[in-house]
């Protein structure tokens, strides 16, 4: 393992508001606007694309989606994503919106000495979300879930209000979020995301390419992908399918490597095709490690998540479950090459 490189895991930040249940709501930010947060999480916009239900913007560092009563944020790097908290409170607040539930996720940083205040240690994210979010989120928990693996952990914080847990508790039942952290990718699966020196493509097409030669066209082939190559090398995706987002980053140097998968899904999909889109993500990077976690309001996914990571030649180390306000059942699962 490398002493210093790029940070690759990133920070997530999910951040749930209400009001008067507006038909653009948060999505009527003034790009300026979104640039001066940002910039608080030393950031930038790369590339954006829309629906008929969320905007999708792809950071220099990850990404960020903008649904009319929803965030969610991730960034990776040396980026202080929880700085964007307050400023998103304060503009949500100008079209009549309020917090009603937050909750961040990460996994171990591999270089956890170079991360700045307030990312210095999960104690300290945990007191400064504490000392700016709302009184009226007052079920909170913040935990780390462990795995035999040293080099991964899962770290949550959750806060949520009462008005939540009434207006939303359907589509909690039905709604579940997966994040995929994947480290010692496979090295020549890994160069498919370096550049041509001067290949005379610019970051968008480069990153299409990438797309299709990687296999990451065919995870969901329903989505609209907005794709993003970096030079010299790393690669971001934000897919858009319906109200539905997934996203991938890859930071592919030898001794640091390192590729995220994220994406929400329904508890009423067909049960094979979650199974079938992390067999695809399992076969474009080939990790030597990776964990899962799940968020939803069962169990049962761990059993699909398991089978699927596990028929591409990858053994299941460790399994912790944990309960959340309003989150329902986070469930961390992690696994190695069979090889190892």
């Amino acid at each position: 393992m490398a002493e210093s490189g790029f940070e690759g895991f990133e920070k997530r930040l999910e951040l749930h508001f209400s009001g008067d249940d507006p038909i653009t709501g948060l999505r009527q930010i003034e790009f300026e606007t979104l640039e001066e947060i940002l910039n608080a999480v030393q950031c930038t916009v790369v590339s954006s694309v829309g629906n008929h239900y969320f905007d999708s913007y792809v950071l220099s560092e990850s990404s960020l989606f903008v649904y009319p009563t929803k965030i969610i944020i991730k960034t990776c790097g040396t980026t202080q994503l929880l700085k964007s908290v307050r400023p998103f409170l304060d503009y949500a607040c100008t079209i009549g919106l309020s917090l009603s539930r937050c909750m961040y996720t990460r996994g171990n940083f591999i270089f956890p000495k170079a991360q700045p205040y307030p990312h210095t240690s999960f104690k300290e994210e945990v007191i400064y979300l504490e000392e700016i979010l709302p009184e009226n989120l007052f079920y909170k928990k913040a935990s780390v879930m462990p795995s035999k693996l040293p080099s991964h952990a899962w770290h949550v914080f959750s806060a949520v209000g009462q008005s939540y847990l009434i207006d939303n508790a359907h589509d909690h039942d039905q709604l579940f979020t997966i994040e995929v952290c994947m480290t010692e990718l496979d090295c020549l699966l890994a160069k498919k995301f370096f550049r041509r020196h001067n290949d005379g493509k610019t970051s968008d097409s480069a990153g299409e390419e990438m797309t299709l030669m990687t296999g990451i066209c065919d995870i969901n082939p329903n989505a609209h992908i907005c794709d993003f190559a970096f030079d010299p090398c790393g690669y971001s995706m934000n897919g858009l399918d319906g109200d539905r987002y997934s996203t991938i980053h890859v930071t592919p140097e030898d001794g640091f490597s390192y590729a995220s998968f994220e994406c929400v899904g329904s508890v009423y999909d067909d049960c094979r095709k979650i199974s079938e889109v992390l067999k695809k993500v399992v076969q474009v990077f080939r990790p030597g490690t990776m964990s899962v976690s799940t968020t939803s309001a069962s169990h049962e996914l761990r059993t699909r998540v398991a089978n699927a990571v596990e028929q591409q030649g990858m053994k299941c180390r460790s399994c912790t479950v944990d309960e959340f306000p309003a989150a329902g059942n986070v469930v961390f699962q992690t696994f190695t090459n069979r090889r190892k």
